[in-house]
């Protein structure tokens, strides 16, 4: 094999595909990105049996060729080097030199044979939405996906498509997340991706309204967005009936500024600590959010403007899932709905029902 391309070019899409390369692994090729060069493109791919980005590049190819370098190494040699363009060449014997500039590498490749394929996806399932609105719909519900295996189906976010929407769920026993958006698509059906693979998709999607196609299969999953491919496989199980977990009905109503209710916590939160525990009392008013803490350190207290209906309750939270769905809705104001003090608490927009979180209280000890 033998090209040249654009060092810049090239150092986004190696950086990018190595999302998907194992740290660690048993299997050497694993731990490296994919080169195929052909026709004057050079397709690149990371995999890790669990998930897969590949991507292609305009370059120079005086050969044909393919080899798999370890990535670390291939992504800092590339990072570092001071030239505009980077010639690849590899012998026989998977020699590679890599140049630019005045620099140059010489290491040794993996044969391309020993890099496993990609799966080839059976009846696929096709569906389309918009990079900006898929990428919203992800950071507005990945706060909420379960970060241990107890439930390993609750690791991933859950998609539903029906009625001409688009619905993503994620939950982990605590806190729920439910994000909705109109699509054009009559099919009805459903699938479970994995939370990693959704961190990562996420960075690749822009903020434009170009289409990502998404096609779905009966164990693995393909999202095509800015010239990237992301494989993954699904999360088999029984994802929770989330429907019967939202609690109808309420009882208190309360209207809040997201970012000036976001700093009171952080005020009153400033005593608690991974060593230092404690829930957050939240006393919701007609007029006034009331917080407290108390530790071994000592006591804060905060309050805030708000506008409220219903009877005065005190409420136990954890801060931390509280602040995770405030900075996950992206509002300027939220509305929270309450139907008493061991209840999970909804919160919503003020206008519309494109997101709802529920936020599991914590019991207080009487004082």
């Amino acid at each position: 094999m033998k090209i040249m391309c654009d060092k810049q070019k090239l150092y986004e899409v190696i950086s990018n595909v190595s999302r998907a390369v194992s740290p660690k692994t048993t299997l050497p090729a694993l731990e490296g990105i994919l080169l195929r060069a052909r026709d004057n493109t050079l397709y690149l791919s990371g995999y890790d049996l669990d998930m897969g980005i590949s991507a292609s590049m305009e370059a120079k190819v005086a050969e044909p060729g393919e080899i798999v370098l370890t990535a670390k190494l291939f992504v800092d040699m590339v990072r570092r080097m001071a030239g505009e363009t980077v010639s690849i060449e590899s012998d026989e014997k998977y020699l590679t030199v890599i140049r630019s500039g005045f620099s140059e590498f010489t290491i040794l490749g993996i044969p391309a044979e020993e890099f496993p394929e990609f799966p080839t996806l059976s009846e696929v399932t096709p569906v389309s939405v918009p990079q900006n609105v898929l990428k919203s719909m992800i950071d507005q519900t990945l706060f909420a996906i379960a970060t241990n295996d107890s439930k390993p189906v609750q690791t991933g976010s859950l998609f539903e498509v029906g009625g001409k929407e688009l619905r993503v769920i994620s939950v982990d026993g605590f806190r729920l997340a439910l994000r909705r958006e109109p699509i054009q698509s009559e099919e009805e059906f459903h699938f479970i991706v994995p939370g990693k693979t959704l961190s990562e998709l996420t960075k690749l999607l822009s903020d434009e309204d170009e289409m990502t196609e998404i096609q779905v299969g009966s164990k693995h999953i393909i999202f095509k967005a800015g010239g990237y491919s992301i494989l993954s496989r699904l999360l088999e199980g029984d994802f929770l009936d989330y429907k019967a977990a939202i609690p109808g009905g309420t009882g208190t109503t309360v209207a809040v500024g997201v970012r000036p209710f976001i700093e009171s916590i952080e005020r009153t939160s400033l005593l608690i600590s991974d060593r230092l525990k404690s829930p957050l009392k939240v006393n919701f008013t007609d007029a006034l959010i009331k917080m407290s803490c108390s530790t071994a350190i000592g006591k804060a207290y905060d309050e805030l403007e708000c506008r409220g209906e219903g009877p005065e309750l005190t409420m136990g939270f954890n801060n931390r899932y509280l602040l995770d769905a405030l900075r996950a809705s992206g509002c300027d104001q939220v509305k929270l709905m309450i139907n008493g003090p061991l209840s999970p608490m909804k919160m919503v927009p003020t206008q519309g029902d494109s997101f709802l979180f529920l936020v599991l209280p914590v019991r207080l000890k009487a004082e």
